[in-house]
């Protein structure tokens, strides 16, 4: 056997077609398959056969470069300096990543519910839900981006169905912690093209602390993710899939049997731009993930150790610290309290 035939190749991530599920029972057996193997080997893949109509992804990408395309002061009248609930506009490099900057500015939307204040004895992460700052001049951009949210809840929701049942778990077994009360995340991201002082983060290595997360992005490339090899591998763009990549959620339910992967992006040469919008699909703030029942814990390898990251039983706690960390900004204005924590 040649060295070829042996060493595994990293020009592709694994390409799952989620409408072999409704094609009979041999294609979802073969569909379950390969997404076992993607999720508990690599922890990413290109998610084809979703459902999502040209149509609507075209108008979200209309409305994000619409978006960017408005003048800075209509951005900054967004700043989400303005919101304790961490929604609206971050300018480029004021989020961080294991305490670097971050080359690229994005707006932050989440579900739309009235703003909750956390009353004595209340967790703080219910800080985090309230509502969305949106610019007064793309009126259909709010529509856009909640249509958006609504339609990517339900891809994800069914492809966690068909995750579950791939490793032999109940499919339903995490559907109690979403429902109507479920803190989904949509980011527009720009990368505006490298850093005057020749930095490359356009957003630094991590791991995502929900279940899911479905990324849309376009031609230009620069997402990472690193491999069995320890080195981090570019992921090629391809048209009309979503790159989707397990939270740390899911690595902890499974005690490490199916993996969160380290991944960043390296920011676009020169002045060339980038655009992404990752959707994050997300528990109640509330839930407690229960250890999910599966034939294959015996051999599960037990949740990556960093005492630089540590997780929380309760979901909410996992994205307040993350916020807390990515947005200094936020954070010293209206959570001071809150940063010992974090």
């Amino acid at each position: 056997m040649t060295l070829s035939s042996t060493t595994p190749s990293y020009d592709q991530l694994p390409i799952i077609d989620l409408s072999a599920a409704d094609r009979g029972p041999q294609a979802r057996s073969l569909l379950h398959a390969q997404l076992h193997s993607a999720a508990h080997d690599v922890g990413f893949f290109q998610l084809v056969g979703h459902g999502v109509t040209p149509d609507l992804t075209a108008r979200l990408v209309r409305a994000t470069h619409d978006f960017f395309r408005l003048p800075e002061a209509d951005r900054l009248a967004l700043d989400n300096v303005n919101s304790p609930h961490f929604r609206g506009y971050t300018r480029t490099g004021d989020e961080r990543t294991g305490g670097s900057r971050d080359w690229r500015d994005q707006l932050d939307i989440g579900a739309e519910r009235p703003a909750r204040v956390p009353g004595p004895g209340e967790p703080a992460y219910l800080w985090l839900q309230g509502p969305n700052q949106w610019p007064a001049a793309l009126p259909g951009l709010r529509a856009a981006a909640l249509a958006w949210i609504d339609r990517l809840s339900l891809v994800a929701r069914r492809l966690l169905h068909e995750l579950l049942t791939a490793i032999g778990a109940p499919a339903d077994f995490y559907d109690p912690v979403f429902g109507a009360d479920a803190h989904p995340h949509l980011k527009l991201v720009r990368y505006p093209g490298s850093a005057g002082d020749g930095a490359d983060q356009g957003v630094g290595a991590h791991k995502d602390y929900g279940f899911l997360t479905l990324l849309l992005q376009d031609r230009v490339g620069g997402l990472q993710v690193q491999r069995e090899d320890g080195r981090f591998h570019e992921v090629p763009p391809l048209e009309g899939a979503f790159v989707v990549n397990l939270g740390e959620l899911l690595e902890v339910a499974t005690d490490g049997y199916l993996v969160a992967t380290n991944h960043r992006v390296v920011s676009p040469p020169g002045a060339t731009e980038r655009f992404s919008v990752p959707f994050f699909y997300n528990p109640r703030l509330d839930a407690r993930i229960a250890p999910l029942p599966f034939p294959h814990a015996a051999a599960a390898p037990g949740v990556s150790d960093d005492p630089a990251n540590p997780l929380f039983a309760e979901y909410g706690y996992n994205e307040l610290k993350g916020k807390l960390r990515a947005h200094p900004l936020v954070a010293r204005r209206h959570h001071a309290g809150l940063l010992a924590s974090a």
